[in-house]
């Protein structure tokens, strides 16, 4: 009896469950929107659109409500947004140009033994897309090389190679 009375009490709960969604700036202090739809009807139930609020979500309506002053202690525990360095390589090499040499200082000044550091290889279009792969890749490699043979606690960075598969600078196929 007690199984079927908690049996049916979750039943109850489940038709009830409901989410909650929360709106915050971006680090620029940029807040974009969220809209919320309803699964069986598909229809916009409401949107979160000032920074700061949080809502349930899962019901007929969305009701927005300010973040309580508490959140703001846990967002402090968020790590920073990632820093973007890019770098321009002599074509068809993993020779850093020379225009490259201050960001690639900025970056070598950025690093420290806590850094999660994820270098990723680029390339043109020019030659064959296994050679393209194979040239991101090491460019990658070339950059963390660099930054340990330095002294930079990097050895464990991520290192991936697009190729042609994402260019950074869309161009037509054999374009430099």
């Amino acid at each position: 009896m007690r199984l079927l009375i908690a049996l049916g009490a979750a039943a109850a709960l489940a038709g009830c469950a409901t989410s909650k969604v929360s709106l915050y700036p971006d680090a620029d202090g940029a807040t974009g929107a969220v809209a919320v739809f309803d699964a069986k009807s598909e229809a916009e139930v409401g949107a979160l659109t000032q920074p700061n609020t949080w809502a349930k979500v899962g019901g007929k309506s969305v009701k927005a409500q300010a973040v309580k002053a508490n959140h703001a202690a846990l967002l402090a525990w968020m790590p920073p947004p990632p820093r973007v360095y890019l770098l321009y390589f002599v074509q068809g090499t993993t020779d850093i140009t020379p225009e490259s040499e201050a960001t690639m200082a900025a970056l070598r000044a950025a690093i420290t033994a806590s850094s999660e550091v994820q270098i990723t290889g680029h390339t043109d279009t020019v030659g064959s897309s296994e050679l393209n792969d194979g040239l991101s890749r090491d460019r990658a490699a070339e950059i963390r090389a660099a930054l340990v043979k330095r002294g930079l606690p990097v050895e464990n960075a991520k290192v991936t190679g697009r190729g042609e598969r994402e260019l950074r600078i869309k161009t037509a196929d054999g374009e430099a």
